[in-house]
């Protein structure tokens, strides 16, 4: 096996456990009698957990390296993705969200970093093919928890399942990677002299990916309540909303790094923005279940590469080290997630899941209008691989 394909399995297998909770949670929310409001609070948990973890993630990484990050937080992570199926209250619920958040973002800082740590190495483009290989593994994973809801299987066993098996699956894997010197590659930098602000350049880069991967994080968390609130959509179907965004970003994904090679990463990112308005008009329009499952599909295409091309171009941005971007970037990007179900709750019980959805509009449009900086890091890159 080669290392490109180790570091393509190793995040397909990553969100499998993460994309069997998310059809679960129309269910958790009707057994703890909340309101889509109260959901909204406790979905915060995640990206709570998730920020707060990445202030730290980035030295993390450069003091032990991508490899080990991924060896001692895999298994941190499997085990946090069971605790949302014990909750008992909002607060609880709440509570575990914030250790899956916080475990997952330093897992996939270390999963991004040996990405990009192997693109650097060896010339070859990876990180689309390897963003497309997480999303099949979010779609295998809304699959199983679709059909485990559609049963009624206890969620808990079926997770515990997932997380043994894909443990001793990746354990192999990411001990067959080659170990890279913690820190190796990163910039020379002087001693610290307190907090920094990002470098414009990366500080861009971060605002256009916090527009579009909003969108991914109100996928995960609403689809199922939308095709549930709006079509009266049972849980097995309701699940299939997030497989559908999935399977189309994932699919997207795979020919993102031919994609890159095409196309100015500034000029793509701004397409798929397009792309995603288009999506999200049709979400607003849909009179039925079918349009809606399109409408999530072509979504998907829209926000597919956002996160991709967002990695690649903070990696390249002026700063510390490209681990130290990556962790500024994920931060960044990342309170899309808080702020999304924030927005998207309220307005869902004011006025509906459909406006509450609609709340993306402007981020996503945000995007639009900053996706030049993604051409403005790639080139500075290729400047300074010319000197």
């Amino acid at each position: 096996m080669t290392q490109s394909q180790r570091i393509c399995l190793v995040f397909f297998l990553q969100p499998i456990a993460l994309g069997a909770w998310l059809p679960h949670i129309p269910g958790v929310q009707t057994a703890l009698g909340l309101s889509n409001s109260a959901l909204a609070l406790a979905l915060v948990g995640g990206p709570v957990g998730t920020s707060s973890a990445l202030l730290v993630a980035g030295w993390l990484a450069n003091r032990i390296g991508a490899r080990k990050i991924t060896l001692v937080f895999y298994p941190v992570f499997l085990c946090a993705m069971l605790l949302p199926f014990l909750a008992s209250s909002q607060w609880l619920l709440m509570g575990a969200l914030v250790l899956v958040g916080g475990s997952l973002s330093v897992l996939e800082l270390g999963l991004n970093v040996l990405a990009d740590d192997y693109e650097k190495d060896t010339g070859r483009k990876i990180m689309s093919k390897a963003h497309g290989c997480w999303s099949f593994g979010l779609l295998s994973g809304t699959l199983i928890g679709s059909a485990v809801a559609g049963l009624r299987f206890d969620p808990f066993v079926a997770g515990l399942g997932i997380a043994l098996v894909v443990q001793a699956l990746v354990l192999p894997i990411i001990l067959g990677l080659p170990e890279r010197a913690a820190g190796a590659g990163a910039a020379v930098a002087p001693k610290r002299q307190g907090v920094r602000l990002p470098h414009p350049l990366l500080l861009g880069v971060c605002v256009f990916t916090f527009g579009t991967t909003l969108v991914e994080g109100a996928v995960a968390d609403w689809a199922a309540v939308y095709l549930r609130d709006a079509f009266a959509a049972g849980p097995g179907l309701a699940g299939l909303g997030i497989s559908v965004f999935s399977l189309c970003l994932a699919t997207t994904r795979l020919f993102g790094d031919r994609l890159r090679q095409v196309a100015p990463p500034g000029r793509l990112g701004q397409g798929l923005a397009v792309v995603a308005l288009v999506g999200l008009a049709g979400i607003w329009l849909a009179p039925g279940a079918p349009a809606a499952l399109a409408a999530l599909g072509i979504l998907g295409v829209g926000a597919a590469l956002a996160f991709p091309l967002g990695v690649s171009a903070a990696a390249s941005a002026p700063g510390t080290s490209a681990a130290s971007n990556v962790a500024v970037l994920s931060f960044v990007a990342l309170l899309g997630f808080l702020v999304g179900p924030l927005i998207i709750g309220p307005l869902a019980d004011a006025y509906g899941i459909r406006a509450g959805l609609m709340a993306l509009a402007p981020m996503i449009g945000l995007s639009l209008v900053l996706a030049p900086f993604l051409t403005r890091a790639a080139n500075r890159q290729q400047a300074q691989s010319a000197e």
